[in-house]
């Protein structure tokens, strides 16, 4: 019931949406078919002004081409990251696996080739609108503590010996869902309905690319994982006591 809820405000809401896509014709056409669905759309073709167009309109979500003049869909997420919490959607034309794990490394939220056809980057969209609705009508005051491993959703920090760990947005999400649930073996089909709101492909690596980032930030080993251990045909375990 809440998330339906959920999905009927979305439904109405007037989201502020930033496309930064440098072919203007597409620009356009997405533009006009997402006002038509009821967002508020600002537009930059000049990935030199992506940064600085982010932190001024501080939109609900950007749209973010890959391969953009002046500078690149990749630099841009990773610069704009440490200030910007909202979602980033990362569009390319082109299909190499490795540009899509750099998208999720440098803190893309979802990875949609092109061309992709107008209801599906609206589907995409509203997934990661949900989620973002979720995760801020969170209870502020949770904190989980793990010996030497302390993760805060109010501040949506974490810190390992006192010392506060570098996670981007869709890390920390992922880092919260797995120790709110340690002890119990969570699925991928889990973490993408709770995290991405759409249904696991069977092939999408995003969920494993982050937890591997995850991994030595908390101080787990990558190749002998203590605190997050994969369980083979199954998913992903957060031990409590490590």
């Amino acid at each position: 019931m809440r998330l339906r809820a959920l999905e009927r405000v979305l439904e109405t809401r007037n989201d502020h949406i930033l496309i930064i896509e440098d072919d203007e014709r597409l620009a356009s056409l997405t533009r006009e078919y997402l006002e038509g669905s009821g967002f508020q759309v600002s537009v930059e073709h000049d990935g030199a002004k992506g940064v600085e167009r982010i932190l001024a309109l501080r939109p609900d979500l950007v749209i973010l081409d890959l391969m953009l003049p002046g500078e690149d869909g990749l630099s841009i997420c990773r610069r704009v990251r440490p200030q910007f919490p909202g979602p980033i959607l990362m569009l390319t034309a082109r299909t190499d696996d490795m540009d899509q794990v750099l998208g999720l490394e440098m803190g893309a939220d979802d990875y949609v080739p092109k061309p992709v056809p107008p209801r599906v980057l609206l589907a995409r969209m509203r997934a990661l609108l949900r989620r973002s609705e979720v995760l801020e009508s969170a209870p502020a005051e949770a904190r989980l503590e793990f010996r030497d491993l302390v993760i805060d959703s109010g501040t949506r920090e974490a810190w390992l010996n006192a010392e506060r760990i570098d996670l981007t947005s869709a890390e920390f999400d992922l880092l919260w869902f797995l120790a709110s649930n340690a002890g119990r073996v969570l699925t991928r089909e889990e973490i993408f309905s709770a995290l991405r709101g759409i249904k696991y492909d069977g092939q999408d690596r995003s969920i494993d690319v982050r937890v591997s980032r995850i991994r030595p930030k908390i101080g787990d080993d990558p190749h002998h994982p203590q605190r997050i251990k994969t369980v083979r045909s199954k998913g992903y375990l957060f031990v409590r006591d490590v």
